[in-house]
């Protein structure tokens, strides 16, 4: 079907009172114009007894409605019309003239609504959505309204259907690709027709394969052609070669071409097996992944090409290679960059399934339209080359129950039936999953520990210790530990939830990658999500142990929402509370701005991609105080030597080096030679560093010889 944006010309309001007084427009509420993506939430004003609170950054929700009056064409009246939405969040009622069209459910999902009975050709027509948020709902800043872009789609007698075409890569190497197309075709009229499917691969300008098929089509029905092309010689995609072609298929009947469709592909196989990891063309690849949510700052939930391009750049930079798409579904506008950068995706299903998180939250509607959720996001990700991984859910709470582990298998096996080609996990929370077990591995843990859990309880969890560090963040520490994470108990709980997926995916369980090559050694497993400071540790294993695929930091970039879960707070403030003004995580290794902070240079000295060392020095006006702290908390440090008025005071200075040997020198003169590199955790400290105007420099060496420096001026 033939596309073109939607975007222009759309008009919010509030909705107001009733539906009727929605539909009707008599409520009163004033029209707006606006350009879609639009996200209403940011425009909304934080209030500090928001119900969602810290979740949303106190953004509160509400409902809106958007309306865009249209002139259908007479000629459309013969032809199949469309409009796809990008994404609506939450709940979308879609309305043309008045009629009710469609109901969506889901916030994160791409939609289409065929209009076609409900027009007026030959007049103008007005297509209202109403989208719906009712807070609480999310964990995080979600945004409201029509967030991603809108499209109409326009169908001919014959045309081809909305995601109809499916390219499969079967045999990729240097000397030969060869790719299948599938195209599914509809007629539209009563009687047979008789058409071609061309096919025209293209790189850049360059014509490299056509192919045509002829097809007689019956009236009404609906065909699938297949078509193989053989490339030699082609340009595979690859993280550090994403090259990418573009696909034309053209429908067409007496050399008229009837409908066309233009996708971007790119030519890689994918492999897995616990001896190899995961193997793009044969290529063994680990993956130095980051979580993201899927706002964009400032802007909300807005999704621009450009801006996810941004992102998405600026994550490739920082030494990430691939990202999960935490917790729901990727954009088109985020796949078409990672595609371009070479990011692999780990694109995820849905953050709960029956047990709800929030009151408001997809739990609600999850039996109802799974499998539709599902099939969307195969069908919107299928000629995306950077797309490797499936997750089916994010610690979801059912897994504690034997009916988790039956719905992982069911969720798991629709993809495969859908996609052959990729591969499913599951972000597993042991600690949500082992349910009633947990408070006796806990205590069990605390006993090997030395502590009493009675009297821990007693003291109360939500005490503070004075310096923003309550008991309960003392307690989740130990529930984070190896102790829990390889517990018996644990084994026994995931069992039948982690293995029904191809890969093991653990968040926070660090703990059981070792263990999981005993118990499974023909299971491939990836830390789904892992805190920020654990990746010296972690990334040791991804490269000692074939098995491990690699590591999800939470997270890469910062986002909105689940605010102040990672800020240091000097005033007694402890994380995972409401405190309001505050509106986002600072949990990123790139900040919201999208500047880098030391803990990504840490991460990338790491992964082997940075040979010069780096600088973090402790903030002077904070280096001493006590302060909050979480296990997705690193250092409150930047790499600046600019302190005016605090000259003569004393800071700690980091220096990040993948070399064994690093040197400090300031304004010339040196501190001291400090072991770093791998045995050392990459990392050489120098506690009292006295503040001097001038310059900063780190040195790093190798068997005596210097290989890098970086200064601070």
């Amino acid at each position: 079907m033939l596309r073109e944006n939607f975007n222009g010309g759309w008009l919010l309001r509030r909705s107001a009172g009733s539906m009727m007084d929605t539909m009707m427009a008599t409520g009163g509420a004033a029209e707006e114009p606006v350009q879609i993506p639009h996200d209403a939430m940011i425009h909304e004003t934080p209030d500090p007894h928001d119900v969602s609170g810290a979740q949303t950054g106190f953004y509160p929700g509400g409902e809106y409605s958007y309306v865009k009056r249209f002139y259908a064409p007479a000629d459309w009246e013969e032809k199949d019309v469309q409009v796809y939405f990008g994404g609506v969040y939450q709940t979308a009622k879609v309305y043309v003239n008045g009629s009710h069209v469609k109901t969506n459910l889901y916030g994160y999902s791409g939609f289409y609504v065929s209009l076609h009975d409900y027009l007026n050709y030959g007049e103008e027509n007005e297509l209202l959505v109403i989208a719906n948020n009712p807070t609480p709902n999310s964990r995080w800043y979600s945004g409201s309204g029509m967030y991603r872009s809108v499209e109409l789609l326009v169908g001919g007698e014959v045309h081809i259907l909305a995601d109809g075409v499916r390219a499969t890569t079967l045999l990729a190497n240097e000397d030969e690709a060869i790719l299948n197309v599938e195209t599914t075709l509809i007629n539209q009229t009563r009687k047979k027709q008789r058409v071609f499917v061309k096919l025209t691969l293209l790189y850049g300008e360059e014509i490299v394969k056509t192919d045509r098929l002829q097809i007689t089509i019956y009236g009404g029905e609906t065909e699938t052609v297949r078509q193989n092309l053989s490339i030699a010689q082609p340009k595979l995609w690859n993280i550090d070669t994403p090259h990418l072609y573009q696909l034309k298929v053209e429908i067409v009947k007496d050399e008229a071409v009837l409908d066309t469709d233009i996708c971007r592909i790119g030519l890689r196989v994918l492999t897995l097996d616990a001896g190899h990891g995961l193997r793009i063309n044969g290529k063994e690849t680990l993956l130095k992944g980051t979580c993201i949510h899927h706002d964009n700052g400032i802007i909300g939930a807005a999704t621009f090409a450009d801006a996810e391009r941004r992102r998405a750049r600026q994550i490739r930079e920082a030494g990430f290679n691939s990202i999960r798409s935490a917790h729901h579904p990727m954009s088109k506008e985020m796949l078409d960059a990672c595609d371009e950068y070479g990011l692999v995706v780990m694109d995820e299903l849905a953050d709960m399934w029956f047990e709800k998180k929030n009151i408001n939250d997809f739990s609600n509607y999850f039996e109802l339209c799974w499998e539709e959720e599902t099939r969307r996001m195969v069908e919107k990700d299928y000629n995306h080359p950077c797309v490797v991984l499936y997750s089916s859910g994010n610690e979801i709470v059912d897994l504690s129950h034997e009916i988790g582990g039956r719905m992982n298998r069911k969720i798991c096996n629709y993809l495969h039936e859908l996609d052959a080609t990729r591969f499913t996990t599951t972000a597993v929370n042991g600690i949500m999953a082992v349910g009633d077990a947990l408070q006796t591995i806990a205590f069990d843990v605390m006993r090997q520990a030395g502590i009493d859990p009675e009297q821990l309880a007693a003291g109360g969890a939500a005490a503070d210790d004075g310096g923003g560090v309550s008991l309960m963040n003392q307690m989740m520490s130990l529930l984070n530990s190896d102790g829990v994470s390889a517990h018996p108990l644990m084994t026994a709980t995931l069992e039948e939830a982690a293995q029904a997926s191809d890969v093991a995916g653990f968040n926070y369980l660090t703990g059981r990658h070792v263990l999981e090559k005993e118990l499974h050694p023909n299971k491939p497993i990836v830390g789904t999500e892992t805190f920020p400071a654990d990746i010296v540790r972690l990334w040791r294993l991804v490269e000692d142990y074939p098995h491990i695929l690699g590591d999800y930091t939470w997270t890469g970039y910062d986002y909105l929402g689940e605010a102040g879960c990672g800020i240091f707070y000097y005033d007694g403030t402890v994380n995972f509370t409401s405190h309001f003004p505050d509106r986002i995580a600072y949990i990123g290794d790139i900040d919201l701005i999208g500047t880098r902070r030391p803990i990504s240079y840490l991460r990338e000295v790491v992964f082997g991609d940075r040979s010069e060392p780096y600088i973090g020095v402790i903030r002077m006006d904070k280096f001493g105080k006590q302060h909050s702290q979480t296990s997705w908390m690193y250092k409150d440090n930047i790499a600046s030597w600019t302190w005016p008025g605090y000259e003569g005071e004393k800071t700690e200075v980091e220096i990040y080096s993948i070399d064994p040997e690093v040197e400090l020198f300031l304004n010339g003169t040196s501190l001291g030679k400090k072991p770093a590199g791998r045995e050392n955790g990459f990392t050489a400290i120098y506690e009292e560093v006295t503040y001097v105007p001038g310059e900063l420099c780190a040195v790093s060496y190798k068997d005596g010889a210097e290989t890098g420096r970086f200064a601070l001026q």
